[in-house]
């Protein structure tokens, strides 16, 4: 991890900002790569903090029951977390999810993306006790690096449509606002 932010020194990619090509392995094994994706139509990225989050379980159980009408649109999902395999386990388990979930090892998609930051102390024990996050073990390093849980709709031409970027990880995008971007 090269970046040492805080939650609020992050700002997120903007609208019209390029959009580097990535890929990352998804909990089925595939390669999933952003570039691909964009050939078939726009890519709505999700990120979320993991398998522990109250606040993220019931999110993807929305993102879900709303696919069928973000796929209607033409576009295609992925959700990125710094969680390994075992935990994007967990998130299905919980929450039925069927698109890609990609495990951003090292958290270069987070970073790329200016979404990565680094929990305080206190946020790191509430997280690591009260929520039983265990978020040394639960990622690639002992950082704890979270990302802003924000979404984006990437265009074909790989620049950001549009963005719900909000260092309040209680509020997120919801099905609509995404349906009605696309």
């Amino acid at each position: 991890m090269t970046n040492k932010k805080t939650v609020n020194e992050c700002n997120g990619l903007s609208v019209g900002d390029i959009v580097k090509d990535f890929s990352a392995i998804d909990q089925n094994g595939n390669k999933i790569q952003l570039s691909e994706l964009l050939k078939k139509g726009k890519v709505v990225v999700v990120f979320y903090r993991g398998q522990w989050c109250p606040m993220c379980m019931p999110h993807l159980k929305k993102l879900q029951d709303g696919l069928l009408e973000i796929i209607e649109k033409g576009a295609s999902v992925i959700i990125v977390t710094p969680e390994k395999q075992e935990n994007i386990q967990k998130t299905i388990l919980k929450t039925s999810i069927t698109v890609p979930i990609i495990y951003d090892e090292n958290y270069q998609i987070m970073e790329a993306f200016d979404v990565a930051f680094i929990p305080s102390k206190f946020l790191k024990f509430l997280y690591n006790t009260l929520l039983r996050a265990n978020l040394k073990n639960a990622q690639s390093d002992n950082s704890q690096t979270l990302p802003v849980p924000a979404t984006f709709i990437i265009d074909t031409d790989s620049k950001v449509k549009w963005r719900h970027f909000d260092r309040d990880y209680k509020n997120k995008a919801s099905v609509k606002e995404i349906v009605n971007q696309l």
